[in-house]
């Protein structure tokens, strides 16, 4: 026995509780004197800052912080995890498939596979896919952590051909850095692998769960492909989706979620409700929207105008294309190329771009004269057609297209008025956004990114605190996303949940002092000197195509009545009722209600069914009763019961206060005295039937 193995070794947990156990203790002998009620919970730790098997042994001085299976962290761990599990299914099932990569992402996990002889997953193949899987996890494989030698590696995966391009890219890598000394070469580098039974081992730095058996809680969703590396000029792969979680009961919420979801779908509601469409012969990720959904954007950027305008911004224009100068200038062909469409030629020689920014044409518009201090803050704004050249596999719906219309803003200000424009145009935004039935917010910070950025660190620290403490005035939880911000600025983004909890990213407010140094802006202050103005951009919506595709999902197509295209139906019981019909149709219309007239061509029941598809805020069955009363029965969207002989002028006056106040739920506050006296009253069964619930 070494004089080692009669040492304690004494370790402080993230309570600053310490610990003392044997030499040679793992993390998992720590659970047992911590709390046992962790030995269950607890998957992995962070040790002095990197994340640790249980199996890892430790030291005398270390920070150790436990992570459980139910934390975020964890279920990267168990997803991490149970895609090893999915990959060792497969190489068994299908003997001589080659396995590429295989990461847990959010919400879940994939793994990317080329099956022998050109064969394809078919739906079948997923549930005998997860049966194996099953049988693995039963077993409870202990996942065991190995190093090897660059050589040793690539002969354990020489018979993986993804696997030892990565291991060569690692060995190359490594050797350009210079760094290796005699005792440090490039053919002394390890790589670690995992391995979970001897016909399973995978590349993969860890950690994992102690076993296969603290997994079980998974589902595999679908088969998708993918192209090695993400390169479309390389290997197409058949990638497989799945979840799991530390729960059957947190997987069953998940699942259901995932249902709800694709209820949801803005695509699929978009082609039910008549209101866009991606036609083949324009192209990937670029929507046409149709005369209901038309109507739905116009109200959309209607009402933006006018709140913009109240707010003392003033609105421009400016071109789809431009010369290739104008991006020189402003950095982002060198910074944002890749996301350009290539240049046409014009003329035989000058190169003009489709512009995927609008800011650098309201630079002009602000440089087109010498401004003076007494403009400032000169506020731009533009429903401003931009062009992304977005790769073919990410374009999704209207949420990411190759064409979008950006509610740009930019504002020039002093430095003394930067931060009270910063507060007034984030309180905007957030009110802006509320009034649209988003309520449930964080804010992000993102700070310069490490490899696209320009300007000093001095000028990154000043904007990155003026926006810090924006943001933290607003009394809304702020996180920080290191180096997300753009090469000019950093930014703060409104994350903003949706009815079924899914964060969605919203408006940007970035905070510029490159720019305007870029394109040699300045105002005459009141010293008539010359001086460079701050340049904030802001976006409301971000975009209005994903903004639309967001509420669409957020309210699973049944919009507020404000935002919907058809405000109220009308329904006539029959033909003899259609003067009167035609009467309500043309009082509601002077009022500036959108409303639709539906002939009694069809069974009442088929008309009303067809409205519930058409998601209409308001139908209105109309009788005798109502014909001879001046009233109107009343079937709310969402409402259990119909509002029967509700008088007209009152069904008006109560819609219009709906329309004003953009509530959201309009079954709270309509029913009137009037209209619970007729429910009272009873009606006739013709009534009962004619008025039937939507």
């Amino acid at each position: 026995m070494t004089a080692e193995a009669n040492e304690n070794v004494t370790v402080r947990l993230e309570d600053d509780t310490t610990l003392t156990l044997d030499f040679g203790s793992t993390v998992s002998d720590l659970l047992g004197q911590a709390d046992k009620k962790l030995i269950r919970s607890v998957i992995a730790a962070e040790v002095n800052g990197d994340e640790k098997d249980l199996s890892y042994v430790l030291k005398n001085g270390d920070k150790v912080k436990l992570i459980e299976a139910a934390s975020e962290r964890g279920r990267h761990i168990l997803r991490h995890s149970t895609a090893h599990v999915m990959a060792q299914a497969v190489t068994s099932l299908w003997p001589g498939a080659y396995f590429a990569i295989g990461p847990a992402i959010e919400d879940g996990f994939y793994y990317d596979f080329s099956l022998p002889d050109g064969k394809h997953f078919t739906e079948a193949d997923i549930e005998k896919i997860e049966e194996a899987m099953r049988k693995i996890i039963a077993e409870k494989q202990p996942f065991t952590r190995e190093e090897h030698e660059i050589d040793a590696a690539l002969h354990l995966f020489g018979a993986q051909p993804f696997k030892t391009e990565i291991i060569e890219n690692i060995a190359v890598a490594d050797a350009s850095k210079g760094e290796f000394s005699a005792e440090a070469s490039p053919e002394s580098l390890t790589v670690t692998a995992y391995r979970n039974s001897d016909a399973f081992v995978d590349l993969c730095r860890g950690p994992h769960v102690p076993h296969t058996g603290a997994l079980g809680h998974f589902k595999l969703l679908k088969v998708a492909g993918a192209y090695w590396r993400g390169d479309e000029k390389r290997q197409q792969l058949q990638r497989i989706y799945g979840t799991a979680f530390e729960s059957d009961k947190m997987l069953a919420e998940h699942i259901n979620r995932l249902a709800e979801a694709e209820r949801r779908d803005h695509r699929k509601l978009g082609l039910e409700l008549d209101l866009f469409s991606f036609p083949d012969e324009i192209g990937s990720g670029l929507a046409v929207f149709h005369p209901k959904g038309g109507l739905i954007r116009k109200t959309m950027e209607d009402y933006s105008r006018m709140r913009h305008e109240e707010e003392g911004y003033q609105f421009v224009y400016s071109p789809h294309i431009t010369k290739g100068d104008l991006f020189e200038i402003s950095g982002h062909l060198n910074w944002f190329g890749e996301n350009i469409f290539p240049p046409m030629e014009i003329d035989g020689e000058t190169k003009y771009y489709l512009k995927p920014m609008n800011c650098p044409f309201h630079i002009l518009i602000f440089r087109s004269k010498q401004r003076s201090y007494r403009e400032l803050p000169l506020k731009l704004f533009e429903f401003g057609t931009v062009y992304r050249y977005e790769k073919s596999g990410v374009v999704h719906g209207l949420t990411r297209v190759r064409g979008m219309t950006q509610d740009d803003s930019h504002i020039f200000c002093t430095r003394e008025q930067m931060t009270e424009e910063l507060k007034s145009i984030l309180t905007f935004v957030l009110d802006l956004l509320r009034e649209f039935g988003l309520s449930d917010f964080y804010l992000e910070l993102s700070t310069r990114p490490e490899a696209k950025a320009v300007g000093s660190d001095l000028e990154w620290e000043e904007a990155t605190k003026a926006l810090h403490d924006t943001a933290e005035a607003m009394d809304i939880p702020l996180v920080l996303d290191e180096g997300g911000g753009a090469f000019y600025g950093p930014k703060i983004s409104v994350q903003a949940k949706d009815a079924i909890g899914r964060t969605w990213q919203m408006s940007t407010v970035q905070l510029d002092f490159q720019l305007p140094q870029r394109f040699d802006l300045s105002y005459v202050g009141s010293d008539n000197a010359k001086h460079r103005p701050v340049m904030i951009h802001r976006a409301l919506f971000g975009t209005v195509e994903r903004f639309f595709g967001v509420l669409l999902e957020h309210y699973a197509g049944a919009l507020p009545t404000w935002l919907a295209p058809v405000q109220v139906k009308i329904l006539p019981i029959r033909d003899t009722h259609e003067s009167y019909c035609q009467r309500v149709k043309q009082l509601l219309a002077e009022e500036g209600i959108r409303v639709d007239y539906v002939q009694a061509k069809e069974p009442l029941s088929a008309r009303i069914r067809q409205a519930k598809l058409e998601k209409t805020p308001y139908v209105l069955a109309v009788g005798d009763e109502d014909v001879a009363g001046g009233t109107v029965g009343v079937n709310l969207r969402g409402a259990k019961d119909p509002i029967r002989a509700v008088p007209l002028e009152s069904f008006i006056a109560k819609i219009k206060e709906d329309i004003r106040g953009h509530w959201i739920n309009p079954t709270q506050g309509f029913v009137t005295e009037d209209s619970v006296d007729v429910q009272k009253q009873g009606t006739t069964p013709e009534a009962r039937d004619n008025h039937s619930d939507l």
